[in-house]
């Protein structure tokens, strides 16, 4: 695969500016997003005491903008707005102005989120509150424009309103802002109810179902979101029930994703989301979980189906994130830009010449035809619906179907479509790179390295375990601090910002698919002890579940609980089933009272929207069961070995736990699993015990009776 250059890795990221170079105090933080607005003549604060503390001495409410390095309108609205002198002007008088990473501090994004939902029914960044100094929310936005325009108020105006209103109209905007306190408190899910059954995961169903595209794939319309665990979710719903449709829902949307612009066809991996319902037209940033969360979902949709073309995919968007969002030290990187020199996109466009001047003119008949390249452009201007003269390249169908339109081979079809893509990547090298967000998050790697493990289990690729491997090591060995606590961000040789439920959850579903990939046990182990950190510091012992926050973070308006998959699955969810999982191999039903307790706490809420848990789902569908507790014992290098995990690997049994033993070691498995303890070989050769809730079915050395006990619903009845 194509590597970036071999400058030192610290010549290729964003420096921190000096204060020398910088127009306010954003020069000396880490965040490539704050770093973006340290030229700003806007008298930026980063989030912290020092910012409130001026805003109670000079009675001055807080103007909280939260953004993120990649996003478009963004970059947007800093160039409208907080370059330009006159409105850092009416800003700086009016407010103690904040800006916040929203990727650093989650948190914040999370609270601030809901108060923008709250006062305008609408989401997204950049996100704009005003604050008390008590850091109580009053006023809440999106993108401002810099002059009201369209019944939108602009940022000089809103200024100025907010002087006023601050100095004589007090008493009605704390009012406003504490009732919005008391609001999202009373929000706060995770009241008990009762135990999710297996009606949830039928009424789940029927949800996906109506919101399913039936033409394009996908759910809804405008923006299509690939929505990842919503199709993991029904890849389990398809196994536990043989729901054909289910299965084509997934296909149909994995599909589409892997034939529309959506994906990056020349240097591999996916952009965010579509702007269109055809899968076309792309909002062109990458983000880490994105690569993380469809790299699984191709991955288990080649096990569900055996579609070569979801195997491709898959190992498409690893090589993508080894070659452009792994960093030496082996932790990845945050986030691709969709911006080139403040066009949305650029990188990724070509012009007709552009493209036959790569490919030559004996090659152009071709290109065109698989790529739905024409000479006017395939891409529209947004704004007035023109055509840009640009081509976004998608094939719009699956590679079988253009073989047999050409009537060529499909090996014939993707051979030459590699040799032209290799030189298009080429070509596209030379140009100016979007910028990347060089930060590492901890939750983000642990996405990151579920996805490679699960790969280097199901495609037996021993590259994939070592750079999850890789990872884990960098993040345990630098983002933890002397008791074993994590924390949240990396940067330019800095480590801060304690850990989120998220950071503990994702990294322990990342360690936990480690151990299945490389069946080391010291990834179970630190697994654990990070599981018990999670539950000393995050959950609620009353009502059950976990606050996104520690017990001794920050004092914020209100400590949320989130249970609703946004971008990234719940953190929530993901921990259910880690416990679950970690139960099951520990002996330990302690872990499962909490998972179970869990579920209990955000029934209510699940219920009223299933489909918006969809992580929690997965969860449910594991804990309901049939789900397997597998222990191969024999030699790890003997053939025999080999075969029982190859058959394990080939087939989609997601409700299950693997371990092995090899005699022959001293690996601490049987200090963790008791179970482990009583499964011996029988006569010598590789032999797999397949257990439901520790009670086993006599031992087999054949692959094929392992697999068909996993294909029981129960196997004691």
């Amino acid at each position: 695969m194509e590597t970036r250059s071999s400058v030192p890795e610290e010549e290729l990221h964003q420096k921190p500016v000096s204060n020398r170079e910088s127009l306010n105090r954003l020069g000396r933080e880490k965040s490539p997003y704050l770093l973006q607005h340290a030229h700003n003549p806007v008298d930026w604060y980063p989030w912290g005491e020092e910012a409130f503390e001026k805003a109670r001495t000079e009675d001055k409410p807080v103007f909280l903008s939260i953004g993120y390095s990649s996003c478009h309108w963004c970059h947007v609205m800093e160039e409208e707005s907080f370059n330009d002198p006159d409105v850092a002007k009416a800003m700086n008088a009016a407010f103690v102005c904040v800006i916040v990473d929203r990727e650093e501090r989650p948190d914040l994004d999370s609270i601030f989120m809901d108060v923008c939902q709250m006062f305008t029914g609408r989401g997204g960044w950049p996100l704009h509150v005003i604050l008390s100094p008590d850091k109580k929310p009053f006023f809440a936005a999106t993108y401002i424009p810099k002059e009201t325009r369209f019944g939108v108020i602009g940022m000089i105006e809103l200024s100025r309103m907010m002087i006023d209103s601050w100095r004589n109209q007090r008493g009605r905007l704390t009012e406003s802002a504490q009732r919005c306190v008391d609001n999202l408190r009373q929000r706060t899910p995770g009241r008990k109810g009762r135990e999710p059954d297996v009606g949830l995961l039928d009424a789940a169903y029927r949800e996906i179902e109506q919101k399913f595209d039936s033409l394009n794939g996908g759910f809804g319309n405008t923006p299509k979101f690939p929505l990842a665990h919503s199709l993991l979710f029904l890849l389990r719903y398809y196994k536990r029930n043989g729901n054909l449709n289910a299965l084509h829902i997934v296909e149909k949307t994995l599909q589409a994703i892997r034939d529309g612009g959506i994906y990056d066809h020349v240097g591999f991996g996916l952009h965010r989301y579509a702007t269109d319902p055809q899968w076309v037209l792309p909002h062109f940033e990458k983000m880490l979980y994105d690569q993380a969360m469809l790299s699984m979902a191709y991955t288990e949709a080649y096990q569900a189906t055996d579609n070569e073309e979801y195997r491709r995919t898959a190992k498409e968007i690893l090589a993508y994130v080894m070659r452009d969002m792994t960093s030496p030290k082996g932790g990845f990187y945050t986030a691709e830009d969709a911006d080139t020199g403040g066009e949305e996109g650029r990188f990724y466009l070509w012009t007709l010449k552009e493209i036959e001047d790569v490919v030559g003119a004996d090659n152009l008949d071709f290109i065109k035809k698989v790529f739905n390249v024409e000479e006017a452009g395939n891409f529209f201007d947004q704004a007035s619906g023109s055509k840009t003269g640009m081509n976004m390249l998608y094939t719009g169908r699956p590679i079988v179907r253009i073989a047999a339109d050409m009537r060529v081979s499909e090996r014939e079809i993707l051979h030459s479509i590699e040799i032209l893509r290799q030189r298009l990547f080429l070509a596209r090298q030379e140009r100016t790179r979007p910028q990347r967000d060089d930060k590492v998050l901890t939750d983000w790697n642990g996405l990151m390295i579920a996805g490679f493990a699960k790969a280097a289990t199901v495609f037996d690729e021993r590259v994939y375990a070592d750079t999850a491997a890789k990872a884990a090591h960098f993040i345990l060995s630098t983002m933890r601090n002397s008791d074993g606590r994590l924390f949240h961000r990396y940067r330019y040789g800095e480590t801060a910002i304690p850990a989120y439920l998220n950071d503990y959850a994702f990294l322990i579903w990342g360690l936990v698919e480690l151990y299945e990939a490389k069946f080391d046990a010291k990834f179970l182990k630190i697994a654990l002890d990070l599981n018990r950190d999670m539950i000393d510091h995050f959950a609620d012992r009353e009502n059950g579940g976990f606050y996104l926050t520690p017990d001794d973070g920050e004092h914020l308006p209100v400590r949320q609980k989130e249970i609703h998959d946004s971008a990234v699955p719940s953190g929530n969810a993901v921990a259910v089933l880690n416990l679950l999982k970690l139960s099951r191999i520990t002996g330990d039903s302690g872990l499962k009272r909490i998972a179970l307790e869990a579920a209990r706490a955000f029934s209510a809420d699940i219920e009223r929207s299933p489909s918006a848990s969809a992580q929690m789902l997965c969860a449910l569908d594991f804990a309901i069961g049939p789900s397997y507790e597998v222990v191969i014992t024999g030699d790890r290098n003997s053939v025999d070995t080999a075969a029982m995990l190859r058959a394990l690997r080939d087939s989609f049994v997601p409700d299950k736990i693997v371990l092995l033993r090899d005699p022959k070691e001293q690996d601490g498995i049987t200090d963790i699993a008791p179970l482990v303890h009583y499964q011996v070989s029988v006569g010598g050769p590789a032999t797999a015990h397949v257990c439901q809730d520790y009670h086993c079915e006599p031992p087999t050395t054949n692959p094929d009776r392992m697999l068909e006990l996993l294909q029981s619903k129960n196997l004691h009845v």
